[in-house]
């Protein structure tokens, strides 16, 4: 072979091992790796909930410990196979606890939805790296003055920490991801001059093998018209699971 063609043959060799480097991909985490859906797994958090008094003049926060429970293997209503789960309430300091709430949980494979108070978030979706997003409430018919809704429209979820270590309460997690669905505000801080403000968070982080081991959310809007608010807020801390 002449040198000429070695150089040729060697050029190619070369751009062949830069296209293949480029098109490489790295595997995504499952779905199922942060949200693990088998009949008898269970976390508890503790609610701290926030909801308004005085005929909307202010807000305060009770406080509970709540348990989510996957009872049974079901079908959902667009006829995949979905989960149930029971969720449980009681005192701080403890006592018996009382069945309050059901939610359905479906791993689609390439995404988690759950369905709570007949309204269908997408929680997660692959793939589950940094900054990826998505239109996490999609599913819902927010767009009507009727529902009031509409702060949820056109939400972008997006992740970020993919893979992390934290710590939620007490407990120290090796790998988790947090998934931001929402911040924004209107008319923040109120003045006397304000006439309408609204305020959204809405944030959640997920464990490996564990499922959701935090979430903080809160909504309220404030009318000058009547000069009150409305809306409310939960924030669920891990406290333990199996």
């Amino acid at each position: 072979m002449n040198k000429f063609a070695y150089l040729v043959l060697s050029i190619i060799a070369l751009v062949a091992v830069g296209c293949s480097k480029s098109t490489e991909t790295y595997p995504s985490a499952t779905i199922e790796d942060y949200a693990p859906l088998q009949v008898g797994k269970y976390i508890t958090y503790r609610l701290d909930s926030t909801v308004t008094t005085n005929f909307g003049a202010a807000f305060e926060v009770h406080s509970y410990e709540v348990k989510f429970e996957v009872d049974a293997q079901i079908t959902d209503n667009l006829g995949r196979p979905a989960y149930r789960i029971f969720r449980y309430i009681r005192n701080v300091s403890g006592g018996s606890w009382v069945p309050d709430n059901t939610f359905i949980a479906t791993n689609t494979g390439t995404s988690f939805e759950f369905v709570e108070n007949n309204l269908r978030y997408i929680k997660l979706k692959l793939p589950i790296k940094d900054n990826y997003s998505w239109k996490g409430n999609s599913y819902i018919e927010s767009t009507s003055i009727n529902t009031n809704l509409m702060y949820l429209y056109d939400w972008d979820y997006y992740y970020e920490n993919t893979n992390q270590p934290a710590t939620v309460g007490s407990i120290v997690l090796d790998s988790t991801i947090t998934v931001n669905q929402r911040e924004d505000s209107v008319g923040v801080p109120i003045t006397p001059e304000t006439q309408y403000a609204e305020k959204n968070i809405s944030k959640e982080i997920y464990a490996k093998n564990i499922g959701m081991v935090y979430r903080n959310f809160l909504h309220w809007e404030f009318q000058r018209v009547n000069n009150s608010y409305s809306g409310y807020g939960v924030t669920y801390t891990l406290i333990d699971h199996n």
